[in-house]
């Protein structure tokens, strides 16, 4: 399920609460790495189990429509297609599913002004209309139409923002990569695939597995970058003499001292990969300055400490 960028994320806001608040010892730290990276995978399940809620606003919506005094033809004979989608029972009626959700507290049953308005929202869209008006019916259709909701009507969404916000400090910024999971398994649903779980970490979904997996990567380069953070601090801070140590901006720093370990920490990763990925990184959380900021300092220091030995390289690596 997590990838290496993510995970390189999840360390990095870990590495920079550690910068903020020097008491937190490694294993705390090791802790939150875990805690967040689970909390993706409970961000999916909660998404996923909007399927069921929407489709029972369709179906009470349906019958209150029926129980006016003078309901309208449409209203008496309505088109029933949404309300009886066949991707709602497989998710309502999984017992595992059941279980994992009612384990971790996971329910939309407060938030129902939230579903009625997605459901509003849903039902003006082209995509939901161009659904309801074709007579055929086919699990495929179900999971397409569910897949284009996952894309369109919930990364936007303020007040969806407020209720993630509300219920884990860890879902910050996971939506979009937890919406990309209930896609794929709308997917594997439309093939007449049970669901199942997926697997925390993307190593764990290869076959064959790689020799390291990922969770061991992203412990290797969480505990690397905490045990040398206060040897490569220095190092950065010298690094940049128009700035004193108190105004170097504390989340290019991070990602620095994060690179420089993941180097350290991995002799057979290319430095350029290394690079890459912490300057990506800081596209998306730093100042736009950061990026050509981040690459150069990152670059020459990681050419310095080859060159003395404390960064080993395997290979063409360097």
């Amino acid at each position: 399920m997590l990838n290496r960028r993510i995970l390189r994320i999840k360390a990095f806001k870990v590495l920079f609460s550690y910068a903020e608040n020097p008491s937190m010892t490694l294993s705390e730290a090791e802790s939150c790495l875990e805690t967040s990276c689970e909390a993706v995978r409970s961000l999916y399940l909660f998404m996923l189990a909007i399927i069921p809620s929407l489709t029972k606003e369709a179906a009470a919506r349906i019958e209150l429509a029926r129980g006016k005094f003078h309901p309208t033809e449409e209203e008496r004979n309505p088109n029933m297609k949404f309300a009886e989608n066949g991707i709602a029972p497989l998710l309502e009626n999984d017992p595992d599913l059941a279980k994992l959700l009612s384990r971790r507290k996971l329910s939309w049953e407060s938030h129902d002004a939230f579903i009625r308005d997605t459901f509003d929202s849903m039902s003006r869209k082209d995509y939901y209309q161009r659904y309801m008006s074709d007579p055929s019916r086919s699990l495929a259709a179900d999971a397409s139409l569910f897949m284009k909701m996952f894309e369109e009507e919930f990364v936007e969404s303020e007040t969806l923002a407020e209720i993630l916000e509300e219920m884990s400090i860890w879902w910050n910024d996971d939506l979009a990569y937890a919406l990309s999971f209930c896609r794929d398994t709308m997917k594997s649903l439309s093939k007449g695939q049970r669901w199942e779980l997926p697997p925390l970490y993307r190593s764990e979904m290869l076959s064959p597995k790689p020799a390291e997996s990922d969770k061991a990567f992203v412990i290797k380069l969480l505990r690397t970058s905490y045990l040398c953070y206060d040897k490569y601090f220095p190092l950065v801070a010298s690094s940049v003499e128009q700035w004193k140590e108190d105004r170097l901006f504390t989340t290019d720093t991070v990602l620095i001292i994060m690179g420089l370990s993941e180097a350290k920490a991995f002799p057979a990763l290319p430095v350029k990969v290394t690079i890459n990925e912490y300057v990506e990184i800081s596209k998306y959380y730093s100042t736009p300055k950061s990026r050509s900021f981040v690459n150069g300092l990152l670059d020459r220091l990681l050419k310095r400490l080859i060159e003395e030995g404390e960064i080993v390289k395997t290979g063409d690596f360097a």
